[in-house]
Order: C-alpha cells, then sequence, then structure tokens
C-alpha cells in the first residue's frame, strides 16, 4: 500500500472561519479537494479575534500547547486549537497569542488604524507554524503558504529549518493573492523577521520594502513553485514572477476545478 503524500496547508484565511479575500474559499477546497484525492492534509492559520470559537467548536490542543515562540530576544507564549473542517475529515490548527490576537478586528482597529505589530503577528505566525509541525512530529511532502502573513514560511524552510528532519523533504508552494493594504510592517520588520543566525542580511533582501508587495514577493522567490490566486496580482509581480526559470507557475483561472494544483503537488513530491 503507498503512503499517502502530505500536504500542509498555511493561510491567512480559510472558509469558514475567515474570509478576506476569494482566495479563502479556495483554500478550503483545496484541502477538501486534496483530502479526497489520497493526501493527508492538515492546515495551519492565525486565530484572529474575529474567529468565533464556539460556532466553529475550536478547543485547545493542551499536548501542542507551551511552546515559546522567541522573536527579537522576545518569547511568545504559542496555544494551539484545533476544529474539524464540516463537511471534511480533516483538522485545522489556529495558532494563539493572548496578546497578538485577542483583539475583534485584524489588522486595522475601529477607525481603519492600521497595527503597528502586525509585522511581529507575521513573523511570530511563520515560526510558530514551523514549530508546530515539529511538535505534531508530522513530515509535509507539500506546504503550501497563501497570504501576506505566510510570507516569511518559504524562507524560513530553506535556512533556519533546512536542517530540521520534519521538513527534509518539504517543498513549498507559494501564492501570490491580491494586495490587500498598503502601510508598511514598520522599520523593525527585517530585524523581527531574523530568527535564527542562519539568515543572512541578503537572504531578507526581498523582504526590504516591508510592505504587501514586499511579503509576497519573499514568498514567491523562496518557494519551490508559484502560484496566482488572484485575477488582477500586482503588476510588478506578475513581471517578476510570470515565467521563473526550474520553477512550475500556475497561473489564475475562474475557471478552473483545482485538479492543475493536485498535479502540482504530485509533480513536486516525486
Amino acid at each position: 500500500m503507498l503512503t499517502k503524500k502530505r500536504i500542509l496547508f498555511i493561510a491567512n484565511e480559510m472558509s469558514p472561519y475567515l474570509e478576506l479575500t476569494e482566495f479563502a474559499e479556495t483554500v478550503n477546497k483545496l484541502a477538501i479537494k486534496s483530502n479526497d484525492n489520497n493526501f493527508e492534509v492538515r492546515c495551519i492559520m492565525p486565530r484572529f479575534g474575529v474567529v468565533n470559537e464556539r460556532r466553529h467548536r475550536l478547543h485547545e490542543v493542551v499536548r501542542l500547547s507551551g511552546i515559546n515562540v522567541s522573536v527579537d530576544n522576545d518569547d511568545y507564549p504559542l496555544q494551539i486549537k484545533v476544529a474539524s473542517l464540516p463537511n471534511a475529515r480533516l483538522q485545522v490548527y489556529f495558532l494563539d497569542n493572548e496578546d497578538l490576537f485577542k483583539r475583534k478586528y485584524i489588522f486595522h482597529d475601529e477607525n481603519e488604524k492600521w497595527y503597528d505589530d502586525n509585522g511581529l503577528k507575521s513573523v511570530f505566525f511563520c515560526k510558530g507554524a514551523l514549530e508546530t509541525v515539529k511538535k505534531f512530529g508530522w513530515p509535509p511532502d507539500i506546504i503550501h503558504c497563501s497570504g501576506w502573513m505566510s510570507g516569511l514560511v518559504p524562507l524560513y524552510i530553506k535556512t533556519v529549518y533546512k536542517k530540521e528532519p520534519v521538513f527534509a523533504h518539504a517543498k513549498t508552494v507559494f501564492t501570490i493573492g491580491q494586495n490587500t493594504f498598503k502601510e508598511k510592517l514598520g522599520a523593525n520588520f527585517l530585524k523581527l523577521a531574523n530568527v535564527h543566525a542562519n539568515i543572512k542580511e541578503k537572504d531578507l533582501a526581498p523582504f526590504k520594502d516591508a510592505n504587501n508587495v514586499a511579503m509576497f514577493r519573499g514568498g514567491a522567490t523562496y518557494a519551490d513553485a508559484i502560484t496566482f490566486g488572484a485575477e488582477k496580482p500586482d503588476k510588478k509581480l506578475v513581471e517578476e514572477f510570470n515565467k521563473v526559470r526550474g520553477k512550475q507557475v500556475l497561473h489564475f483561472n475562474a475557471e478552473s476545478d483545482l485538479s492543475e494544483y493536485l498535479q502540482l503537488y504530485n509533480d513536486l513530491a516525486k
């Protein structure tokens, strides 16, 4: 009997829990379609305060909680919650931290003011997701990242975590979606993102503008394959990543049944 290939989805958003762009529904469909086509699937997303724990039946996974995620010499406790995706037999894990995710708003407050810790949240989420997988002891064959907050994951896989046995065979897919914010992640973002001595200053160059485009650029730069998850992504990114030597690129197709994603996963997992 062939062992099932494993796919980990790391996403900002996923239906029905949080829908910021149309790709939230695509992540849901991809997870279910992969699960129905002989892949073993798990999903990780942030537990923003707007995610209704009672409605979606989230509960804490005590055996996984208790990890501290270190960012810029500060430790942030990581709490992990889980829910079963409706109409599918697969688990969605939510990463939570009392200080970073308790607000009832996401990236802007009630007056549309940008939270100055959004950069920190992104670093915490990316590092926390990979630490969670280490705690699982569940080696993924494919890690599909979507949403700007997941942009650091492909870099971390190729630097900080490259010698971790659990990620030894992992290939990353990164989806470039639509731009959703115009603000900056802060002057200290690169410092926060540099979570390990294995990361060199030049490694962070794609992220230097510390904005929405930079997060997509960084994710796509270090991923093994790229997909476009919006009809009209940033023009500069289309020019940069339309064709990349040595990488498979999937273009946006509104009429797709997503079977090309399954083919991509199978190609990468060989």
